[in-house]
């Protein structure tokens, strides 16, 4: 695939978070850019407000003719979120397209250039916009994929001048092992897409084999304890060749110090809250020390550094309520998330609304949800979100509920979150969950933002 000669790209999955990127970057370049995706979104309706023509029908009809003839200008790119039996998929194969998925892209995208990657089943969303925002705001620069919408830049994809690009490295599907990093982060490695993996074990080798792919000279970060290394590793807390130490909170704001063999930065003031947030600017800032970035520039980026939408997001933060919205959709980031609210909010009674995602993943970590759940002071729990899923029998909301050892927990539909917000007037409130819960963002921000 020779990406230099590409005049058009077409995308089955377009509104998704790292197609949409994809989009984005060749559109930039001049290419004709269309594409499909099941639903119409914010994400989607920005793309076509950029010129990017979208069908939401799985219709051939609806693809332009300029795409339909297979071609060494033409791009067809899928995600394996796409239907298996997606027409228009179909179509283009029978056309002779070679179709290749989003993270062979980008795979051709870095192949020539100094990568840093990030990885992990949880943290490298915040993590991969934490260090492309210290590049770029300290006059390093930086291209960058992201897997979110970075809330300094308003963009899921950024521009550079020089021959760096920041990727998230997704380990569904195994993408991640078409990419030959210079830097490597690795943030976790949970159980998690086992309905991919089949064990966890598996996805351990995964992550060993996504390290491998290191360049040689190059430099893998680890956090300590998972259970490979690297040659560097880092931590919160815990000592090892980055950590941070003194986390504390003033005046509503997160602060640490951040150590390693050669550097000491002191009372490093965090621009988003959360004790993991903090662990995720340890690794951001061991890479930026891998690039000699002066520490004071350093320290000014995680000041400014706005994170990313929906990712601990404050929606509402008045006298009478605070409303955060975060993607968390694994217990171990749910544990993550709600340690980090009690620990900001220690006097306030915490009203969790929770949208489980994936059949699959409910019944695997049902005992891990049904534990970290407990933490929140009343929750609210919505039906299981099915994404690509069938339904599993008996695998459902109430058997979660079930097993929660909370006693102010109730099974809500979308509209009675609204009620129940509207009528109990609840003075901290979080939405959560990788679902359509975001639809409910606008809502109930509007609703507590005029409470008076």
């Amino acid at each position: 695939m020779n990406i230099d000669k590409i005049k058009r790209v077409y995308l089955l999955g377009i509104g998704g978070i790292g197609m949409s990127g994809l989009a984005r970057y060749f559109r930039r370049l001049g290419c004709e850019v269309a594409g499909y995706d099941r639903t119409s979104t914010e994400l989607t309706r920005a793309l076509e407000a950029e010129g990017m023509p979208i069908t939401y029908s799985d219709d051939v009809a609806t693809v332009p003719a300029n795409f339909q003839e297979p071609s060494e200008e033409t791009l067809l790119i899928f995600t394996p979120a796409i239907p298996k039996d997606l027409a228009l998929k179909a179509f283009f194969v029978n056309q002779g397209h070679e179709l290749f998925k989003r993270s062979q892209v980008l795979g051709f995208i870095s192949a020539s250039r100094f990568t840093i990657a990030v990885a992990g089943t949880h943290g490298k969303t915040t993590t991969s916009t934490m260090v492309a925002h210290i590049l770029k705001d300290s006059g390093y620069d930086c291209s960058a994929f992201l897997g979110g919408i970075s809330s300094n830049y308003q963009n899921n994809v950024l521009f550079g001048e020089n021959n760096v690009v920041v990727v998230e490295a997704d380990e569904y599907d195994r993408s991640f092992l078409t990419l030959h990093p210079n830097i490597a982060i690795v943030t976790s490695a949970d159980a998690d897409h086992l309905d991919i993996y089949g064990d966890p074990e598996e996805l351990v080798t995964s992550f060993k084999l996504f390290l491998d792919r290191v360049v040689d000279g190059g430099d893998k970060i680890v956090k300590k304890g998972l259970p490979f290394s690297g040659n560097i590793t880092y931590s919160r807390e815990e000592q090892c060749d980055a950590y941070a130490e003194n986390v504390h909170v003033r005046d509503g704001e997160f602060y640490f110090d951040y150590h390693s063999a050669d550097l000491t930065i002191k009372d490093i003031h965090l621009g988003i809250p959360g004790l993991h947030n903090v662990e995720n600017a340890v690794a951001a800032i061991t890479v930026a020390k891998l690039l000699e970035i002066d520490a004071d520039k350093i320290v000014q980026a995680l000041s400014n550094f706005k994170g990313v939408k929906r990712r601990f997001e404050f929606l509402v933060r008045t006298k009478e309520h605070v409303y955060i919205d975060d993607y968390a959709h694994h217990p171990e980031e749910l544990r993550a998330f709600l340690t980090s609210m009690k620990k900001l909010y220690p006097n306030k009674k915490l009203t969790v609304v929770f949208q489980p995602h994936l059949f699959t993943r409910t019944r695997d970590f049902i005992d891990g949800f049904a534990e970290v759940l407990g933490l929140a002071d009343e929750l609210l729990l919505m039906e299981i979100y099915p994404a690509r899923e069938l339904p599993i029998e008996g695998v459902d909301s109430s058997w979660l509920l079930s097993k929660i050892e909370l006693e102010n927990k109730r099974l809500v539909s979308p509209e009675e979150v609204l009620e129940i917000v509207k009528s109990e007037s609840p003075e901290l409130v979080v939405t959560v969950g990788a679902g359509d819960i975001d639809k409910l963002v606008k809502p109930l921000s509007d609703i507590l933002r005029n409470d008076k």
